[in-house]
């Protein structure tokens, strides 16, 4: 079985942080996005792997090669960033007559019963209810609650069921040449080429697709949504960090994931940060952030903050001679 991650996107939401880092390789509760989705598929019996790389590509192929050197993988470049199911289509070559094939978006985390997917006899895609439908993929089901239709980013919604990047596909050759078709013939989404108009031409072809809902569903493409999932994720069982040794001076509030050689001085750090691999933190307060690996903070207090790998940060430090009856605001 195989599972393609296109992870070629440029994470401009995301940015300046993904100026130099790619979105899949921040760590949201000690743990890069990428990894997650590896590991799944990993529980599920996938066996190959193709990753569609691009924007700092190389950074992630680095990444899965040290992180899972035993793993069957391919890395397909997608030269041009032309939509979803443009980058499905540059992997064609490596994904002809595959029988099943898992489809799995690199920005998106998902909690579901993925058995009940992976036992699924038809192709299928997972989905979840949203507020603002205008902004996805959505699902639209006939009377007999069978899908009818997909549309991309709908400026009318007939439906606010999403689908979150997360699919089944049994028909990969009659993908592929949907795909195919699609991008031969200018068929775009707006100015892309999506992996829903592709679906919905399997559709109009006779293909029968089954829904599956999704317990939780973080979108890791803002700021504030991948401070939130980290947050989230601290908060459930099996994430946070345990046994840290005792930082000098300092107070740990619970939970927090706290990487490797990490020393941290007369600071208090939590809840909810994420702390990377050999951090300094010295006179500083830190909660509900994302802190890379390499970063020193000296002498800052931040919050719902995203600080990238190798950074330095030095806070404001004043000497004073303040007479009576005197207010003074810093902020």
């Amino acid at each position: 079985m195989k599972a393609i991650i296109p992870v070629a996107g440029a994470g401009t939401q995301l940015r300046p942080l993904t100026y130099t880092q790619p979105k899949p390789l921040i760590p949201v509760a000690g743990k890069p996005i990428i990894s997650f989705i590896v590991d799944q598929l990993l529980d599920l019996g996938v066996e190959e792997f193709i990753f569609v790389i691009g924007y700092l590509g190389e950074k992630i192929k680095d990444y899965i090669d040290q992180q899972y050197p035993e793993i069957q993988k391919e890395f397909v470049m997608q030269e041009h960033r032309l939509g979803t199911g443009h980058a499905i289509w540059s992997a064609r070559e490596v994904l002809r007559g595959t029988d099943e094939l898992f489809i799995f978006f690199g920005d998106t985390i998902v909690e579901m019963n993925f058995a009940e997917m992976l036992a699924s006899p038809m192709s299928c895609f997972a989905i979840k209810k949203v507020a603002e439908p205008r902004g996805f993929g959505i699902v639209e089901f006939d009377e007999n609650k069978q899908v009818k239709r997909v549309v991309e980013k709908p400026k009318i919604p007939m439906s606010n069921m999403a689908m979150v990047g997360l699919y089944k596909i049994r028909e990969v050759d009659m993908l592929l040449d949907s795909l195919d078709h699609n991008i031969a013939n200018g068929i775009r989404s707006e100015t892309e080429f999506a992996l829903t108009d592709g679906l919905m031409r399997m559709i109009d072809q006779g293909i029968d697709f089954a829904t599956f809902q999704v317990d939780n569903w973080y979108d890791c493409g803002k700021k504030e949504k991948l401070l939130e999932t980290n947050a989230l994720l601290l908060d459930k069982e099996g994430y946070a960090s345990d046994h840290l040794p005792e930082y000098d001076n300092s107070i740990v509030i619970h939970p927090v994931s706290i990487g490797k050689n990490c020393k941290i001085s007369n600071s208090i750090v939590g809840p909810h940060a994420t702390i990377g691999h050999n951090a300094m933190i010295e006179s500083s307060i830190v909660k509900d952030s994302i802190i890379g690996n390499y970063a020193s903070l000296n002498e800052v207090v931040l919050k719902n903050s995203v600080i990238g790998n190798d950074t330095a940060i030095t806070g404001f430090r004043q000497s004073l001679n303040i007479g009576d009856n005197t207010e003074i605001d810093f902020s």
